[in-house]
């Protein structure tokens, strides 16, 4: 194994899965270490620092949210994709709110997962041409630095996670201008997800929760049938 694999731990209560998910990432070259458990995976990743996290929602003795909340505590920002079973949007919301930074529900496909973990993996290591800060992005009140990853709105600093400040990040440097689904797919996951997908939908309603609080003028324009918009809008 080559010491720059990145390194996946893969928690989850069922043996198949985490056994097939284990043998496909390993083809892929990734290092991986394996939890049947929420204890067994906080006791992993204190062990040894991680590049990604696969952390199935329902586990017994600490879940795979419960897993998430505790290191994000603590202050580790690795990348945290979960795995859920349930179907309602309400549930997979749940894993973002407790700081995880993708979803996938099950069942899944493989290439899926993989691209997906390849999406976290480049995000959570950006590369800069000449290493000078980029000046601040300003929409609105809105006020992004890509630099630091920090969002500001109104003067009020927004805590949002990998995949939610890149969704902005895009848009916002998209300004004005409509980007559909496909772009938004490819440009965030490197993957197109289909029609049918509702996890676009699931970031940008849970983005404007975070950024749009109640009194705010909106900031994410849908445009029904094509995609979204970054574009202040004085009157409701």
């Amino acid at each position: 194994m080559s010491s720059s694999a990145s390194r996946v731990l893969v928690a989850d209560d069922d043996r198949a899965i985490r056994d097939s998910l284990e043998r496909a990432l390993q083809l892929e070259g990734y290092e991986v270490r394996t939890a049947n458990d929420g204890v067994q995976a906080l006791a992993a990743a204190h062990s040894e620092p991680m590049d990604l996290l696969v952390l199935d929602i329902m586990m017994p003795n600490v879940d795979g949210l419960g897993v998430c909340q505790v290191l994000r505590a603590e202050g580790d920002r690795t990348p945290i994709l979960m795995l859920t079973a349930r179907v309602e949007t309400s549930d997979r919301v749940a894993g973002l709110d407790a700081g995880a930074d993708d979803y996938l529900p099950k069942p899944f496909e493989l290439d899926e997962l993989l691209a997906r973990l390849r999406a976290l993996l480049r995000r959570a290591a950006p590369v800069t041409e000449d290493g000078r800060p980029e000046p601040p992005i300003q929409v609105g009140d809105l006020r992004l630095d890509p630099g630091a990853r920090r969002v500001w709105r109104g003067g009020t600093e927004v805590e949002l996670s990998k995949t939610e400040f890149d969704l902005l990040e895009l848009l916002a440097r998209n300004a004005g201008i409509v980007l559909d689904h496909p772009t938004i797919y490819d440009r965030i996951w490197g993957y197109d997800f289909g029609p049918e997908s509702k996890n676009l939908a699931v970031y940008i309603s849970y983005l404007r929760r975070k950024i749009e609080p109640e009194g705010t003028p909106t900031l994410i324009q849908t445009v029904r049938g094509v995609g979204y918009t970054l574009r202040p809008q004085t009157t409701q």
